[in-house]
Parts: C-alpha cells; sequence; structure tokens
C-alpha cells in the first residue's frame, strides 16, 4: 500500500472517530472543526494518490459526513452530556422534583377551610396571609379590599381560591 493512500484513508477515519468524540466531549465545535479539516486533508491526499480514490472520498465525505452529523444528533440527548446541555433531568432529578411537588400539593390542600386576611386587594386576584404565610389567591366573588377575613375554598393547581367570611 502507498503511503499517500494509507494517509488519505487514515485521515479520514480520524476524522470519523473525531465526530463520535465530538458527540461526548464538550469543546464547543473545536473537535469537529478539527474532524472536518482532517476530512478536508484525507480528501486532498486521496486526490492526489489517483483522482478516482479523489472522487470516491469527496462522495463519500459529502454523503457520509451529513449522515454521521444528523446520527450524532440523534443519540446526542441520551449521553450524560447531551442531558445536562439540553436540561433533562437525571431518574433521580426526576423523582425528587415529582416527589416535592406532590408535597407541594398536599400542603396547599391542607388550606382549604383554613382562615386569613387579605393583605393586598383582590381584584380578583391578590395576596392573601394564612397562619403567617402569604400566598397568592384569586377571589370567588368581586373585590375583596386589604383586610377583609377569608376563608380558602379550594386549591387547583398553585391557584388558591378564597371567599370571604361571612
Amino acid at each position: 500500500m502507498d503511503d499517500a493512500l494509507f494517509w488519505g484513508l487514515a485521515l479520514l477515519a480520524l476524522a470519523i472517530v473525531l465526530l463520535f468524540i465530538e458527540v461526548f466531549v464538550p469543546s464547543a465545535g473545536a473537535i469537529g472543526f478539527i474532524a472536518i479539516a482532517a476530512a478536508a486533508a484525507g480528501v486532498v491526499v486521496l486526490w492526489r494518490y489517483d483522482p478516482a480514490w479523489g472522487i470516491t472520498s469527496l462522495l463519500g465525505v459529502a454523503i457520509l459526513g451529513p449522515i454521521l452529523v444528523l446520527f450524532a444528533l440523534r443519540i446526542y440527548p441520551s449521553t450524560p452530556i447531551g442531558r445536562r446541555m439540553i436540561g433533562i433531568p437525571t431518574e433521580e432529578e426526576a423523582n425528587a422534583q415529582a416527589l416535592a411537588q406532590a408535597q407541594e400539593q398536599q400542603q396547599r390542600a391542607a388550606l382549604i377551610g383554613r382562615e386569613g386576611v387579605v393583605r393586598t386587594d383582590c381584584r380578583p386576584v391578590g395576596v392573601v396571609e394564612v397562619d403567617g404565610t402569604r400566598y397568592d389567591a384569586l377571589s370567588e366573588t368581586t373585590l375583596l379590599p386589604a383586610g377583609t377575613r377569608i376563608k380558602i375554598t379550594s386549591v387547583e393547581g398553585a391557584q388558591i381560591k378564597v371567599r370571604p367570611l361571612a
């Protein structure tokens, strides 16, 4: 095997390896740029060796290059770095977040029937204070001026509905 053929194929193989490394190592595109340069150098070396090898390698890079990039982008979200970059939580983080949300929802549901005071006018949304804690609340009736005694009637998600005490 001639040296030019060996080095041309070696540069193309290096480009493929570098493209896959780019997926797993955050380098801000530096490794990808080096992979593109290695592929271009491999095509040039193979073209100087023999035009048939040059045309074949150019077509291979032009067709397989984008296919490899698309494949890498497809598997990127399933890599640990990809999940962190995209913001997909790990299973433990997702479970902890779901548990925290469930506990918060239970705490809010426990507010039903409690009494408190309107701190800012509810028109129909305002701030109420119940047991020393302030909450954003929605009035089920019309305007509730500050200082009005209220009772929490329902909790739907993060929305607390209140009604004035009779």
